[in-house]
């Protein structure tokens, strides 16, 4: 560009001009997605997307159950770290999986006995947690290869995954068509909404089961936690809800002011030792909004903080008691007990047994929508 016939201001405002539309070419070339192959499941090519926002925060998502495959935040020094537990290659994922990263269904959580009544016909799903069935059975949406969609928009990229659950399978009834977009925002959140349709009365309770560890590695017992619910579920020895709900006040299950994971979480309390530590279902405070603030976890060290945002009534806080030291995960990790943590946003475990819970029936010519919204900074 030349300035030479032009005044100084307009010469000024030139560079200026210029200076700006350099720095949007350079957001729009932060911002992207990339696509590349991730192995095979069962023959079916199976891909790794990833998402980067403008501010380079990035997401690892694979279209094989729909796992967020890695999340790199950045903490007080602005330097980026994977925050989340899984593995380096598809085969870790496909041998050995506890759910880390992935998309549960059609029903998240525990449902007792593998049994539900619906329109007064009894369904029997498989029980693969003891007795009780759990996240969607031995192939739920977590084993299965969604349809793939990147997404390109001006708050952020995505990937939108779909995948048809049909009649019968693993016991549930209806053909459920099912939508899940996530958004990687450039304000560094993680906004995923589920969407879904069915031809005959079903059951319906999807989540993300992602693991967190906002250090990046080691246990998580010195994060800070908030839960915003003044009740929770209690559970029966084999984590089955009893129908009622529990105050936390004054026990080991009350988060509602930011206490350390590892705080109360070897007290004797009945609940805690049920779970072997928390794997239990917080009934939210309701909020003004649709979207309410369901937790904040800060990471002292790395200055990290998470913020849940839902339209689900409740959220599950599992601390990992299951991990045993018999996974080696990314980069050679090995995962110890309580060395990541789950905030799972759903309806509550066993609901179709729980006629006092929120109804999670789906029928013909409805639509299943929830929203929820990881947003990470730090301080």
């Amino acid at each position: 560009m030349k300035f030479s016939n032009r005044s100084p201001v307009v010469y000024v405002l030139c560079v200026l001009v210029t200076a700006l539309c350099g720095f949007n070419m350079e957001i729009e070339a932060k911002q992207r997605i990339e696509k590349q192959a991730f192995g095979k499941v069962d023959g079916t090519p199976v891909a790794l997307y990833t998402l980067t926002n403008d501010r380079g925060m990035q997401a690892q998502i694979t279209n094989y159950g729909g796992i967020v495959v890695s999340l790199r935040a950045p903490d007080r020094q602005g330097k980026f770290g994977d925050v989340v537990l899984g593995y380096d290659n598809l085969e870790g994922y496909v041998k050995q999986n506890p759910f880390f990263g992935c998309l549960v269904g059609r029903y998240a959580n525990r449902i007792a006995k593998g049994k539900f009544t619906l329109d007064g016909k009894q369904y029997t799903l498989v029980q693969n947690n003891g007795e009780n069935h759990l996240h969607g059975g031995t192939k739920g949406f977590d084993k299965r290869v969604w349809a793939a969609r990147e997404v390109r928009g001006k708050d952020g990229v995505g990937l939108t995954l779909t995948y048809v659950s049909k009649d019968g399978e693993e016991g549930y009834p209806g053909n459920l068509s099912v939508t899940v977009t996530y958004t990687l925002t450039n304000n560094n959140e993680l906004k995923i909404d589920y969407a879904a349709t069915t031809d005959k009365n079903t059951i319906i309770n999807l989540t993300n089961h992602s693991y967190f560890n906002l250090a990046g590695t080691g246990d998580v017992l010195g994060l800070e936690i908030m839960l915003n619910a003044d009740q929770f579920t209690p559970v029966d020895k084999t984590l089955i809800p009893t129908g009622e709900l529990g105050r936390v006040a004054g026990t080991p299950m009350d988060f509602m002011k930011s206490t350390a994971i590892g705080a109360r979480i070897n007290h004797e309390h009945e609940q805690i030792q049920f779970g072997g530590g928390y794997d239990h279902n917080w009934v939210l405070n309701k909020t003004d909004g649709p979207l309410g603030l369901a937790a904040r976890v800060y990471e002292p060290t790395t200055g990290r903080v998470m913020e849940v945002y839902t339209t689900q009534p409740g959220v599950q806080f599992y601390t990992g008691n299951f991990l045993d030291g018999s996974i080696t995960g990314k980069g050679g990790q090995v995962y110890n007990k309580r060395y990541g943590f789950c905030l799972e946003t759903q309806h509550f475990p066993d609901s179709p047994n729980k006629p006092d819970f929120p109804s999670v029936i789906l029928k013909p010519k409805e639509k299943y929508r929830q929203t929820t919204i990881y947003k990470f900074s730090a301080k």
